[in-house]
């Protein structure tokens, strides 16, 4: 036996048998071929790489990407208001239901969905029951459309109506806008598809008294900053999408006092600090939303660029948009979060993933940055804390940079990763985390568990192609 010989495997599993047996010397490296060895779209893969350079030789697809990234690091979102929908959104009519991801007919959507939807429609009296709201939806004189499509997110299901309060969060760098819905917190609620009479009750009070006087705290303040809450709420445990108790916290802080002065009587002081503080961990989510919206529509619409602007799913699709094609959506079916369940429920009971909180992954933040928070990952059924921060190293695999204004602690505070390249997607065949809570599949039941899910990957591959068909021409 030649006792110099050293071995590379390159993911020939047999082939390792025959080293161990002879006591020969081997690295193994996992790998997998690019682009799950598909040879149009590894063509594809190498026409992006060695193409499209300008007179100097650059890629121009690098050069928009780091436009994109730019955009998206400078971003910094700042919640100015929080009004009825239809004062901020121009002709938002009587009869319009918002819904979470991409385009989806009424007859076509998730149980927890069209109960979502049937509770809207009962939220502003337009029907008198569920039975009147499903034939009002059925006949087309209620009609449905995206929350993407009014500069809108909102989780799970999404549900939005005209008289629903929305946060207006401004990105000041840019200019532009993005809404989002108060968080309903724990338990029962809309965005799971239960609208019982609890549920409409806890809407119509946040209407009524919580949304004026956040409104008017907001007003004294002038707004506020939601980067350096994001950023402390990471150091603190917070990845922003399944926990954010820390960001909420910090945000009730950064308005407490205002709140003293702006809520009515010392009842609804009393009920609104209750609500934003010990019965709603999640308060913050729906904040950082429609932050991360604002952050990452200031990358949009930059010729060449591959980066994903927005991942989101309605229960039945998922869908996402690049840089570069605008609007347009590359969907697939959506997959079920692999993860915990509550007592009595198990994976048969849940409905594929849905909402628009993967912007938040799509900023770097979420999924992405499960390294900063271990106990999510334990929490969830996802892993131990060496799992949660190789969760995130693989995220830097498929993001060209990161966002120093979000340290993670357990990274040796290296920055959350920022900027997913579909290019490196489906080059790699890693796919973004996102964390996620699950809905049982029939309406009004609510949710049952949480976990993490991906992206089909036949979406990155649809939008690759079409990327490469839009810069060929």
């Amino acid at each position: 036996m030649n006792t110099d010989l050293r071995v590379v495997n390159l993911g020939l599993g047999d082939f390792l048998t025959s080293c161990r047996e002879d006591g020969v010397p081997f690295a193994d490296v996992e790998w997998r071929p690019p682009a799950q060895g598909d040879p149009d779209l590894i063509d594809i893969l190498f026409d992006l790489t060695v193409g499209f350079r300008d007179a100097e030789g650059e890629s121009r697809i690098d050069a928009a990407n780091q436009t994109g990234l730019r955009r998206i690091l400078a971003a910094q979102p700042v919640v100015k208001r929080i009004l009825p929908a239809r004062d901020l959104i121009p002709d938002f009519e009587e009869n319009v239901i918002l819904h979470a991801g991409p385009p989806i007919a009424w007859e076509d959507m998730c149980g927890p969905m069209q109960g979502a939807i049937v509770g809207a429609v009962l939220y502003e009296g337009l029907a008198g029951d569920s039975a009147e709201a499903e034939r009002l939806l059925q006949r087309g004189s209620v009609v449905c459309q995206t929350n993407f499509s009014r500069g809108v997110v909102a989780p799970m299901a999404g549900a939005v109506s005209r008289s629903m309060p929305l946060f207006l969060v401004e990105n000041e760098t840019a200019g532009n806008i993005a809404f989002s819905p108060v968080n309903e917190g724990i338990g029962h609620a809309l965005r799971f598809g239960v609208h019982n009479r609890p549920v409409l009750d806890r809407l119509k009070w946040i209407e009524a008294v919580l949304a004026p006087a956040l409104d008017a705290a907001l007003v004294d303040l002038g707004g506020v900053a939601l980067k350096p809450i994001m950023s402390q709420a990471l150091i603190m445990g917070d990845e922003m999408h399944q926990r954010n108790v820390a960001a909420s916290l910090v945000f009730h802080r950064s308005v407490a006092l205002a709140l003293c002065d702006a809520a009515r009587t010392i009842e609804d002081l009393k009920r609104i600090v209750s609500f934003m503080t010990r019965e709603n961990e999640q308060f913050f989510l729906n904040l950082a939303m429609a932050g991360a919206k604002t952050a990452m529509d200031s990358a949009r619409n930059i010729p060449y660029c591959t980066l994903i602007t927005a991942m989101n799913r309605n229960g039945v699709d998922f869908g996402l948009h690049l840089s570069a094609t605008g609007d347009r959506w590359f969907t697939a079916p959506s997959l079920l979060p692999k993860g915990l369940y509550f007592p009595g429920y198990g994976e048969a009971d849940a409905n594929p993933d849905m909402g628009d909180s993967a912007i938040v992954e799509s900023y770097g933040i979420g999924g992405m940055a499960l390294g900063a928070v271990p106990s999510v990952t334990n929490l969830i059924g996802a892993g131990n804390l060496i799992e949660s921060l190789e969760y995130t190293y693989d995220m830097n695999h498929i993001c060209i940079g990161r966002n120093p204004d979000l340290a993670i602690p357990n990274c040796d505070f290296a920055g959350t990763p920022a900027g997913i390249d579909v290019r490196r997607v489906v080059a790699t065949g890693i796919l973004p985390l996102i964390v996620s809570g699950v809905a049982h599949h029939l309406p009004d039941i609510g949710q049952v568990g949480a976990g993490i899910v991906t992206p089909p990957m036949e979406a990155m591959n649809k939008a690759l192609r079409a990327f490469h068909h839009l810069v060929s021409q």
